[in-house]
């Protein structure tokens, strides 16, 4: 019985994120507090069943405590917090997290969990983009809800395009991983393979740059971290520019790129494309070249080499496009499912942050309380929007809960990050996806609001939690 019990356990946890998308990715109350109670149930069944429970080494500690911490800290601001239903959806939140990455720490322990968490993961992500390309593809046969604001934009079922991004964007960089570990089944290498093509195109459809850059990140944290560097980076290759094509096709074809049209003779063209580029993926990425290729080698380590690599290139497209575009403005580029907007670093989201942090220098130490923020940003005059939140984890915590916030947060991700140090350092190979797609989300969480969108942070928390056990268990 105990073994039935920890792995419905650990399948409910992989399960949620993906269930609770369908359910505008769990931001409102209902699912929310449906999916908290599941996840403390699983921490009662974790707590009965499972052999180690609770964490035994100090940075897995760390980021349980910070957790908890952090998530008493929320609870604890409302009695400061200027609107005491944003602040209680804050605490509801972050108790919903607090249980499951307890939950998680504790039942992927499991060594029957590991091989399938990534390929699970990617599928699920590739099924609710599935879902979402199906009014682009079958017009006519499928119609989803939409919203004005997106405007074309790759919504559903999460009904913000961002959240629609960085959940294939994570999707595709686990998928990216698999294909590139060759000491997975090729079949499986070959799935996922097939599978990331969908995943890059519904990246490339939401629209969004924050999500482009994720998975950016979470593909150069893939080349420095996986120990098959050659398998791993012919993967990368592959499905990215068979994503390109793709999204290069979607390009040509209203119906598919923005909705504009309702032409189901583009949608099946664009279903077509996807099918012979899928099946050139599985075809290519997995294989093994004949002749093997001797690279040069490096000044230093991989990691090191590839993220000042990275660094230098950012930098560089940064100042260029920056000198294109003079002083990038702190107002959104062209609205919409327009490509043009790819190409900018204007953003709204600059004032939020200066309001953030304007709002930490007048309260560092407590904040103004969770959800405050909001408040904050209707006493700006020359305010162009109506938003809620910060856009930036990070900045938001800072703003709402003070330096105090801020040390227990950077409290529970500096134990994650000593727990995938130490699982890199004894399984270079287990470390890499799940490393590679929790700093996509981190990297994101710095842009926009997924903290509030349990069905893109549970993914994330997951991976965390994967790090955290793997890493005792390795030891």
């Amino acid at each position: 019985m105990r073994r039935w019990v920890l792995a419905g356990g650990a399948t409910a946890l992989i399960v949620m994120p993906a269930a609770l998308a369908f359910f505008s990715g769990g931001f409102f109350d209902e699912a929310r507090i449906i999916a908290a109670l599941a996840a403390w149930a699983l921490v009662l069944a974790a707590a009965v069943f499972a052999p180690r429970p609770l964490p035994r080494s100090t940075s897995a500690r760390l980021a349980l405590v910070g957790l908890a911490l952090l998530a008493a800290w929320t609870a604890l601001s409302s009695a400061w917090a200027p609107l005491g239903g944003l602040a209680q959806d804050d605490a509801q939140r972050a108790l919903l997290y607090l249980g499951y990455f307890t939950a998680a720490v504790a039942l992927m322990r499991d060594a029957r969990v590991r091989p399938v968490l990534e390929p699970a993961l990617a599928l699920l992500a590739f099924a609710v983009v599935a879902y979402a390309l199906s009014e682009r593809l079958l017009p006519g046969l499928f119609e989803l809800e939409r919203s004005r604001s997106a405007a074309g934009r790759l919504e559903q079922p999460f009904t913000y395009w961002n959240a629609a991004g960085i959940a294939a964007a994570i999707g595709f960089v686990l998928a990216t991983r698999v294909v590139g570990d060759p000491g997975r089944p090729r079949p499986l290498r070959g799935v996922l393979a097939a599978a990331a093509v969908p995943l890059g195109l519904g990246v490339y459809l939401s629209f969004s740059r924050g999500a482009l850059a994720a998975v950016a990140v979470g593909v150069l944290v893939l080349v420095a971290l996986a120990p098959d560097g050659r398998a791993q980076l012919r993967s990368v290759v592959v499905l990215v520019c068979t994503g390109a094509v793709a999204a290069l096709v979607a390009n040509r074809l209203p119906t598919v790129k923005s909705l504009a049209d309702n032409d189901a003779g583009e949608g099946l063209l664009m279903l077509a494309v996807l099918v012979l580029l899928a099946g050139a993926a599985a075809f290519l990425a997995p294989r093994t070249p004949r002749r093997r290729i001797e690279l040069p080698s490096l000044p230093g380590s991989r990691p090191a080499v590839v993220a000042v690599a990275a660094i230098g290139i950012a930098v560089a497209v940064g100042v260029i496009v920056a000198a294109s575009e003079g002083k990038p403005e702190a107002v959104s580029p062209t609205a919409g499912a327009n490509p043009g907007r790819l190409g900018s670093i204007e953003s709204n989201r600059y004032r939020y942050w200066e309001v953030a942090l304007d709002t930490f220098a007048d309260h560092p130490f407590a904040g103004v309380g969770s959800g405050g923020f909001a408040v904050e940003w209707l006493k700006v005059r020359d305010r162009a929007d109506a938003v809620r939140d910060a856009h930036s984890l990070y900045l938001e915590t800072a703003a709402e809960l003070g330096v105090v916030g801020v040390a227990l947060l950077l409290l529970f991700l500096g134990g994650i990050a000593a727990a995938a140090v130490r699982l890199y350092r004894l399984d270079p190979r287990a470390a890499a996806g799940p490393v590679a797609g929790a700093a996509a989300w981190a990297f994101h969480a710095a842009l926009d609001w997924d903290w509030e969108m349990p069905a893109v942070s549970l993914t994330a928390l997951l991976l965390a939690a994967a790090v955290v056990a793997w890493s005792e268990e390795a030891a």
